[in-house]
C-alpha cells in the first residue's frame, strides 16, 4: 500500500451495500476529527467510503482478507477497514474483527456488536482498529509488525476476547465472541441488520387482506357477541395463535427456512443461527403489523359502532372495555386473513421485505448452487 506523507493517513471504509454503507457514511463525517484527537501524533486522517459487495460469493475469512488486500493495493490506500453485516465464523467462534498490521487492513463483522447502539459501537470498533493499524511499526524490516491490542470498544460485560489465528492466515490479531451471550449478541445484530420493521410496508397484499378482514369483522354482530363472551385468556390465545400462524405461513410460503447442506457441527450451528434470526425478524415484523392493525381497528370501531345497536345485539353497554376487546379480537381474525393474503405475495417480495440486501444475495446464491430456487 501507499505510504502517505508523515502528517496524513488515508483510511478507506470498504462497506457492503445497505446498512454497512449507511454506517460507514455516518462515520466518515466525524471519524477524522476523533482519530486526529486520539492519535496524539499531529496526524491528519482522510476517510473515504467505498460501497461494494466485497463478500459476494464467499464467507471464508482468508478469501475475504485477500480481496480487501488486493482492493487496497489497487487504490493505494494506507489503511482499509471493511464492514459487513454478514456473521462470519473462525475456528468455531463468531468473528468480531480481523486485523493485519503488516498490510494495514481489517475486516469488521457488525452482527457481533449487537442490535442496540450499533452506530456507537461500530464507531468505537473502527476507531480502535484504525488507531491500532496506524500505530508505529517495527523499525527494521526483519522485525515482524507489532500488534497493538484494541482498546475497549464494547461494554465490559460483552463476551469479546482475542481469538486463535491459523499459521497461513493474513490476520495477525483477531477478536471473537463465544458462549451464550455471544450467540445472543450476534443474533440481535443479525435481526437489526435485517430491519424487521421493513416487513410492514413490504407486505402490501397481506396488509390489504388484513384490513379488509378487519373491516368486515368490525360490523359483524356475531363477532360483537364473541368479544363479550370470550375471557382475557382466550383473547390472548387467539392473539398468540394468529401471530404464530402468520409467522409460520410467511416462513413456509416464501421458503425462508435455511436447510443445512453439510452435516458438520459448525454448519449446523450456523444454520440454527440463520433460522433463529429469520424467526425473530419475521416475528418482530408481524408483531409490528399486529400493533398497527389493533390501532386501526380501534379507531374504526370508534367511528362505526353505535352504542344502541351494539347493546341491542349483545345486551351490554358500549364502553371503553368493549371497544378494546372487540378491536383485540378483530385484529386476531384480521391477522389470519393477512396470512392468507400473503399467499398472493411473491417469494422475492417477502425475502426483500424480511432480509437485508446482503442476506438476500447469500440466500439466492445458496438456492442457485443447489438448484432449489423457489418460483412463484
Amino acid at each position: 500500500m501507499r505510504v502517505s506523507s508523515q502528517s496524513v493517513t488515508v483510511v478507506a471504509l470498504l462497506a457492503d451495500p445497505d446498512a454497512p454503507t449507511e454506517i460507514a457514511q455516518h462515520m466518515a463525517r466525524i471519524l477524522p476529527t476523533r482519530l486526529a484527537n486520539k492519535s496524539g501524533q499531529r496526524r491528519r486522517f482522510d476517510v473515504e467510503v467505498v460501497s461494494e459487495p466485497f463478500t459476494a460469493g464467499s464467507e471464508d475469512l482468508s478469501t475475504l482478507m485477500r480481496r480487501i488486500m488486493d482492493r487496497g493495493r489497487a487504490e493505494n490506500w494506507d489503511i482499509v477497514v471493511a464492514l459487513t453485516d454478514l456473521p462470519l465464523h473462525s475456528h468455531g467462534h463468531k468473528l468480531v474483527v480481523d486485523l493485519s498490521h503488516e498490510h494495514g487492513l481489517a475486516l469488521l463483522s457488525l452482527p457481533p456488536l449487537g442490535g442496540l447502539r450499533l452506530q456507537t459501537r461500530a464507531m468505537r470498533a473502527v476507531e480502535e482498529t484504525v488507531l491500532s493499524l496506524a500505530s508505529p511499526r517495527a523499525t527494521r524490516a526483519e522485525e515482524p509488525p507489532r500488534c497493538q491490542p484494541l482498546g475497549r470498544f464494547v461494554s465490559r460485560l460483552a463476551p469479546v476476547h482475542p481469538g486463535p489465528i491459523g499459521e497461513d492466515e493474513i490476520a495477525d490479531l483477531r477478536y471473537v465472541v463465544s458462549g451464550p451471550r455471544g450467540y445472543l449478541r450476534v443474533l440481535g445484530g443479525m435481526v437489526r441488520a435485517n430491519r424487521p420493521w421493513r416487513l410492514v410496508p413490504g407486505l402490501s397484499k397481506a396488509l390489504a387482506a388484513a384490513l379488509a378482514t378487519g373491516a368486515i369483522a368490525t360490523v359483524n354482530s356475531t363477532i360483537w357477541s364473541l368479544s363479550e363472551a370470550l375471557s382475557t385468556l382466550r383473547l390472548v390465545i387467539a392473539m398468540v395463535g394468529s401471530v404464530t400462524l402468520m409467522i409460520g405461513w410467511l416462513i413456509v410460503d416464501a421458503h425462508l427456512w435455511h436447510r443445512s447442506t453439510d452435516a458438520s457441527p459448525e454448519e449446523k450451528k450456523r444454520t440454527s443461527l440463520y433460522n433463529a434470526s429469520t424467526v425473530m425478524t419475521v416475528g418482530l415484523g408481524v408483531i409490528v403489523c399486529y400493533g398497527g392493525l389493533i390501532v386501526i381497528n380501534l379507531v374504526s370501531a370508534l367511528f362505526i359502532l353505535n352504542d344502541r345497536v351494539f347493546a341491542s345485539m349483545t345486551r351490554s353497554p358500549l364502553h371503553a372495555t368493549e371497544y378494546w376487546t372487540l378491536s383485540w379480537l378483530v385484529t386476531s381474525i384480521a391477522t389470519v386473513g393477512g396470512a392468507l393474503g400473503s399467499g398472493f405475495e411473491s417469494a422475492e417480495a417477502i425475502r426483500a421485505a424480511a432480509f437485508s440486501k446482503r442476506e438476500q444475495e447469500r440466500r439466492d446464491m445458496l438456492h442457485d448452487e443447489h438448484g432449489d430456487q423457489p418460483s412463484k
